[in-house]
């Protein structure tokens, strides 16, 4: 049995019902759920199944239940990317994310300290986005906010989200960064989970490669940003792209500070599946960037994360910056007393 100490930072809620729609005409996008069994019910996105999820997505007891086998003993809880709905109106999207987050902040309080929520905000509109930004960290109380890979096909490394990463900075809100419908689909080959398998991890790579390119971390030093699926491509790019500062002056001229040494600023979640990769992304990105990601409580999710960290050949010290002191310092907790 792994120990009950690990700090999982990529979870994710849906909740049991939807809100109806406070206007006319519902709005293309709007979500509902419908029923499937006595456990799971279907995720209904303009009439449609976008998916089918277990209970474990809005009942804390059921979620909770699971710790002491992933060798969890907190979790950080985020909307299912596909809700941040940022296709939707400003107006729309901001009701919408509300409605996510005072959910979110229910399952905290039912959680006895075993949950910490990120919120959503509605990034089409950045003036909505920093408003709620506001009120997730005051009135809800939540630890931080996840945001999508990019924002209806504008990547987030984008000068024109700059105001939001300097409120997010100086209210001290850390930011992870999921996939969120990602480029590329019409490259792959095969069936519709390939999204989730493949597309994922580019999507979240070009994203974290964005931030590099486009000096975000100098304008913001403070502001503290993780990425889903192990930075997805961006530990294979970095190599590249590190080398090209040598080759393209345009390129020296752009990017103000190494890509190596910035991309070692940022953190990444460890949900890649293999040992010898997580030990690749440790040598890359350093020991103390990295914290556990489940991907709970969706099929395709990582349910021995503790177990899975502690076979992977590293030591004893490392071993506590990834399954808990580096999600602690992320999520601003305090660190355990044995630490």
């Amino acid at each position: 049995m792994p120990c009950a100490c690990g700090v999982d930072v990529h979870a994710h809620v849906i909740p049991g019902e939807f809100p109806k729609y406070l206007g006319g005409l519902t709005p293309s996008g709007w979500p509902s759920m419908a029923p499937a069994d006595a456990c799971h019910r279907h995720v209904m996105i303009d009439g449609k199944n976008y998916r089918t999820v277990s209970d474990k997505c809005w009942t804390t007891s059921r979620r909770l239940a699971d710790f002491q086998e992933m060798g969890l003993e907190l979790q950080a809880i985020s909307p299912m990317p596909e809700l941040l709905s940022y296709w939707l109106s400003p107006s729309d999207g901001a009701q919408l994310v509300r409605f996510l987050n005072e959910q979110i902040a229910t399952m905290v309080h039912e959680s006895a300290g075993q949950l910490v929520g990120m919120g959503a905000v509605p990034l089409q509109d950045i003036t909505l986005a920093i408003q709620e930004l506001h009120h997730i960290k005051h009135v809800l109380g939540l630890r931080g906010v996840e945001i999508g890979s990019n924002i209806n096909g504008v990547v987030m490394g984008d000068p024109k989200f700059d105001p939001f990463f300097e409120a997010c900075q100086a209210l001290d809100m850390p930011v992870f960064v999921h996939a969120l419908r990602p480029t590329g689909m019409d490259r792959l080959v095969g069936p519709a989970p390939l999204q989730q398998v493949l597309a994922y991890p580019t999507d979240v790579g070009l994203a974290a490669a964005s931030v590099l390119t486009g000096n975000l971390m100098q304008r913001y030093p403070k502001l503290r940003l993780a990425f889903s699926h192990g930075g997805g491509a961006l530990a294979m790019l970095l190599p590249r792209l590190q080398q090209a500062m040598s080759v393209f002056p345009a390129l020296k001229n752009s990017v103000h500070r190494s890509p190596t040494e910035q991309a070692r600023e940022l953190y990444y979640d460890t949900l890649v599946f293999d040992p010898y990769t997580l030990a690749h992304l440790v040598q890359t990105f350093g020991a103390s960037q990295l914290m556990i990601g489940t991907d709970y409580p969706f099929n395709f999710h990582d349910k021995h994360p503790v177990e899975r960290i502690q076979n992977a050949g590293l030591d004893d010290t490392v071993i506590q910056q990834l399954t808990h002191a580096n999600a602690r310092r992320f999520l601003g907790i305090e660190p355990k007393i044995s630490e």
